[in-house]
């Protein structure tokens, strides 16, 4: 503990100020996190756990009529998570009182490391210590060593739902991020995210024993350099950076591979990877899709011809972001034949242009076609209800589109639709496009009448327990609900199973 000088105090109010005035770059806005220097010859294996080098709810059914306000913007952050603002009004404090002054970010780092396997703390208590029978750190030895206790550590083998644990509410059916992780077998860990607090995730992991790949959504050049300067003292830390070019903009997809001896966990999980949306702090709630694919015996793969489609899409999608081809081919090493009945539908952003019609893999497109594959494709009437957390300029053709790949549609209906000439006159019209015309009605009066969205209206993000404060990820613009083309009738309230609960989960039923 050093007791600050105060006789360079005016400098310092001076560089405080500026410091928490300063804006932080477009990149950092939703980001917390720090990255990794990537060596050109390194490469991650999820088959091994050695280094070989890298290349690269009840609900409610009133209808909605008021809206949260839209996501304010997070505080100014720095590396390793630092508030800079904060950060600028505590040093102003400081000028009176003693502090611990902060750490440099390498020395961040090196506190990361040190503190593996300490116990964590939710909402001022300390959190219970996991009676896991993996309990405690060592050393792995490479796979196909040991292939014992395969029952005990692959916990769902056809699959699961389930809600994020929340503070202070009773466990039913909910999962933690510990026990998402498993992180006393974990050897490598992929990670994609929207929103990081790599500070805390770090924690939740043993960076001694387990290879880890953050994906991230990071446009600049300039950005992508300085995170992996700030990072490259994190032991096995590697990044990735899925292609941000032209017009996109944004990388939403949230995703985990979670690789150990005896299995392969995907985990589709609609929280980011930060602690409210794993119920730390008791007022947000997420949905979690968890499925555990055993490690096939040594020498074994699934060839491409026994691979489901389940296993195709992931790996399509897994290129698409620019994974390392290691990690991609490490894929075959685990029985995916539990996921025959299951389909990944991703959304990638970009152009889809190609003789192989990549535009038929991803977005609405590949949604229809999962369900054709699966066999679920139909003309009857659907009913969908839709869980969000966020709502954009929605329409009647938004809707129909959705609703068509609900029944199996590949998205040339919709393309017709938008590229059909608009005439008048109905006599001028072909048969052809007339029947276009009326098909396209037909599916927009279908789609407004089956289709429910449960967003949560603003009182009840105001008698939720984290109030509005605790909302700014709940996203609703006031203009776009006052459009004459917004769809009012389809919107009801969202209220959660646990009392005083806001969702964040993203969830169809048909």
């Amino acid at each position: 503990c050093t007791l600050m000088d105060t006789s360079d105090s005016d400098e310092d109010m001076r560089r405080a100020v500026q410091l928490s005035l300063e804006p932080s770059s477009p990149q950092m806005k939703t980001t917390r996190m720090v990255t990794s220097q990537v060596p050109s010859r390194s490469v991650i294996d999820l088959v091994s756990d050695e280094e070989v080098g890298l290349n690269s709810a009840t609900q409610k059914s009133d209808v909605q009529n008021k809206s949260p306000s839209v996501e304010p913007p997070p505080p100014s952050q720095g590396l390793l998570g630092l508030d800079r603002k904060a950060m600028g009004l505590e040093r102003l404090a400081r000028k009176r009182k003693a502090s611990i002054s902060p750490p440099k970010p390498q020395e961040a780092a090196r506190q990361h490391t040190e503190s593996l396997g300490t116990p964590q703390y939710q909402s001022g208590k300390k959190a219970r210590p996991s009676h896991s029978k993996l309990s405690g750190d060592r050393s792995f030895p490479l796979i196909g060593n040991a292939m014992s206790n395969l029952t005990s550590r692959v916990q769902f083998p056809n699959g699961a739902v389930k809600k994020t644990w929340a503070f202070g509410y009773e466990r039913v059916n909910d999962i933690k991020l510990e026990e998402v992780l498993q992180r006393d077998s974990l050897q490598l860990a992929v990670f994609s995210s929207f929103q990081w607090d790599v500070d805390w995730l770090l924690r939740k992991v043993n960076t001694k024993t387990t290879q880890i790949v953050f994906v991230m959504g990071i446009k600049e050049d300039e950005a992508k350099r300085q995170y992996r300067e700030d990072s490259a003292s994190i032991p096995n830390l590697r990044l990735c950076f899925p292609s941000m070019e032209g017009q996109i903009n944004c990388m939403h997809s949230k995703l985990m591979l979670l690789s150990h001896e005896t299995h392969l966990r995907v985990v589709i999980p609609t929280a980011n990877l930060v602690p409210y949306d794993w119920g730390e702090t008791g007022v947000m709630e997420n949905t979690v899709f968890m499925i555990d694919l055993p490690r096939l015996p040594d020498e074994k793969i699934t060839g491409e011809q026994h691979m489901t489609d389940f296993g195709k899409d992931l790996i399509f999608f897994l290129k698409a972001i620019s994974l390392d081809k290691t990690i991609i081919e490490s894929i075959s090493r685990f029985d995916l034949a539990a996921t025959k009945d299951l389909a990944f539908v991703h959304t990638i952003g970009g152009a889809h242009l190609g003789e192989d019609e990549p535009w038929r893999r991803t977005g609405y497109c590949g949604l229809g076609k999962a369900i054709k594959q699966l066999g679920l494709d139909t003309e009857e009437q659907l009913e969908l209800d839709f869980i969000t957390s966020s709502v954009g300029s929605l329409n009647l053709e938004f809707l129909a589109t959705i609703y068509l790949a609900a029944q199996g549609s590949d998205g040339m209906a919709e393309y017709n639709w938008r590229n059909s000439p608009k005439v008048k006159a109905s006599k001028q019209l072909s048969a052809e496009n007339k029947g276009s015309i009326f098909h396209e009605k037909n599916i927009k009066a279908q789609a407004q009448i089956g289709t429910r969205i449960y967003f949560p209206t603003e009182d009840t993000v105001r008698r939720s327990r984290g109030c509005t404060a605790n909302a700014g990820t709940i996203c609703f613009q006031k203009k776009w609900w006052e459009s004459s083309s917004f769809p009012h009738q389809v919107m009801h309230d969202c209220i959660s199973q646990r009392p005083g609960m806001l969702m964040h989960s993203k969830v169809c039923q048909s």
